[in-house]
């Protein structure tokens, strides 16, 4: 598809999630100051100035599952994570994510979550990022916690995502690829926490908390995730 097609489709679907957004009531702009459960947001490493990032290439090493790197572009529409919780602790659609929360971040086109185990990555041979799982669905390698100063995870704090069960940290350190996904940066976890390892919500929906009085039943089917 031309450049000119690219642009018709991307002000389609801004036209399409702006009337979702008007409907449904969730926030495209600034109007809430953290993350919500159910949210679609992009993840900005603040050292290297990348977000977070995955497609349907799969590593040629390690576990061979689906890569997941750090690309420079704003717009790219292969960095949307879906904010949702583990199988066992539903995350209520617009509750704010407390700090210390585990959580899941489900590829929002690929449907594969934020994954790590203990292969080694291909550039730097840290521990192994990728995306796993099928239709948002994977196991407990899935889970992260996150970390962050006050008792949400406000929207301009720089936070970090510990691996549950291995109590490693989201991290870039900045080693590149070459072809097929040439200068798209390795997205590892290190151990240690540092510079490489903070993380920042940037654009995004953010879904809005119920504005339902205190003790009022919702719904008696409420809703976990989009």
């Amino acid at each position: 598809m031309g450049n000119l097609g690219c642009t018709v489709v991307l002000q389609s679907l801004s036209a399409v999630l702006f009337l979702l957004c008007t409907i449904t009531g969730v926030s495209l702009g600034t109007e809430l100051n953290f993350v919500t459960c159910g949210s679609v947001i992009k993840l900005l490493n603040l050292k290297h100035n990348v977000r977070l990032h995955s497609h349907d290439v799969r590593y040629g090493s390690g576990s061979g599952q689906q890569s997941v790197t750090g690309v420079a572009q704003v717009e790219d529409s292969n960095s949307y994570w879906s904010v949702r919780g583990p199988t066992d602790a539903p995350c209520y659609r617009g509750t704010p994510v407390k700090c210390g929360q585990t959580i899941r971040l489900m590829h929002v086109n690929t449907g594969r979550n934020l994954h790590s185990h203990y292969f080694a990555s291909p550039l730097s041979s840290n521990q192994e990022v990728s995306a796993f799982g099928e239709e948002g669905e994977g196991d407990h390698l899935d889970e992260w916690t996150v970390q962050c100063g006050g008792s949400v995870w406000k929207r301009e704090e720089a936070v970090r995502f510990l691996h549950k069960a291995t109590d490693a940290l989201l991290s870039i350190t900045g080693e590149q690829y070459g072809r097929p996904i040439h200068g798209q940066m390795e997205v590892h976890a290190m151990s240690s926490p540092s510079q490489h390892t903070l993380w920042k919500a940037m654009e995004g929906i953010f879904m809005k908390p119920s504005e339902s009085p205190a003790g009022s039943r919702v719904s008696s089917h409420p809703h976990t995730e989009f």
